[in-house]
C-alpha cells in the first residue's frame, strides 16, 4: 500500500511540474522578408584557343604557344593581374603523340580569366586573332560583398517582421514586447540568367574591323531573405 501511495505521489508531482512549464504568455508569430539585386563583380570566363592555318594552301600553321603569348599579352594590356589568368584544361594540351601521328592535327588549350568587368574581357578578345578563338563562356560569377549583404538583408527582414507584428497588435489594442523566438526561413540566392558569349561567330564580327565591342549589361544576382519571429504581446 505504501509503495502504491509513493508512486501516486511521484506521478502527481510530475504532472504538477509539467503544468508549470506551459508558456501562458500571449504572443504573435509573423514573418518578414527583404530582397535586393546586385551586379556581380567577380566573373570567371573561359576561353578556348585552337591552332589554325594562316595559309591553307601552304599549310602554314599558327602554333598554340604563339596564341597563348598573344592571349597573355591581351590579358596584361587589359589590366588583369597575371595571377587571374590560368590554364583551365591542361589535358587537352597533351598533343605530342597526336602531332606525330597526324601532322595536320590542330592543338587546343583552355584558359580561365578572372575579371571584374566583362568589358575588360571584350578588350582581351579584341587583342586575340578571332580565328584562334574556338569558344568563350562564363563559368561562374559572384559578388565580393555577398556575406555583408546577406547579414544586412537578414536584419531588414527581421525588422520587417517586427513592424508587421506591431501594426497587427495595434489593431487589437496590444503592443509588441520582446522577441521570444527567431528563425531563418527560405533564405535563397536566385541567380538570374547570365551573359554567355559564343564567339564561334566572331569571324563575321571580325569583318567589321572598326566596329567596337558593345558594352555588356551583366544580369544581376537576386537575393531574398525571410525571417520568422514570435513576439510577446503586452
Amino acid at each position: 500500500m505504501k509503495r502504491l501511495f509513493f508512486i501516486a505521489l511521484i506521478s502527481g508531482i510530475t504532472i504538477t511540474t509539467s503544468a508549470q512549464t506551459i508558456d501562458m504568455r500571449r504572443k504573435i508569430e509573423v514573418s518578414g522578408s527583404a530582397e535586393t539585386e546586385v551586379t556581380p563583380d567577380i566573373i570567371y570566363v573561359g576561353i578556348s584557343l585552337k591552332e589554325y592555318y594562316r595559309d591553307n594552301a601552304n599549310k602554314k600553321k599558327v602554333d598554340i604557344e604563339d596564341l597563348e603569348k598573344q592571349l597573355y599579352s591581351a590579358v596584361i594590356n587589359a589590366g588583369i593581374p597575371k595571377e587571374n589568368f590560368t590554364i583551365n584544361n591542361i589535358s587537352s594540351y597533351n598533343y605530342t603523340w597526336e602531332k606525330k601521328k597526324n601532322p595536320d592535327f590542330l592543338a587546343r588549350k583552355q584558359y580561365r580569366i578572372k575579371v571584374t568587368d566583362l568589358n575588360k574581357f571584350n578588350q582581351i578578345l579584341n587583342g586575340v586573332e578571332p580565328r584562334a578563338i574556338e569558344y568563350t563562356n562564363i563559368e561562374s560569377y559572384d559578388y565580393s560583398k555577398i556575406e555583408s549583404l546577406k547579414r544586412d538583408l537578414k536584419i531588414k527582414a527581421l525588422q520587417a517582421a517586427k513592424d508587421k507584428a506591431s501594426f497587427l497588435a495595434e489593431a487589437v489594442n496590444d503592443k509588441v514586447g520582446d522577441a521570444i523566438e527567431i528563425q531563418e526561413i527560405n533564405n535563397e540566392v536566385y541567380p538570374q540568367p547570365y551573359y554567355r558569349a559564343n564567339v564561334m561567330m566572331m569571324d563575321k564580327a571580325a569583318a567589321a574591323e572598326s566596329a567596337p565591342m558593345p558594352e555588356i549589361d551583366f544580369k544581376k544576382i537576386k537575393l531574398n531573405y525571410q525571417m520568422r519571429a514570435v513576439f510577446e504581446l503586452k
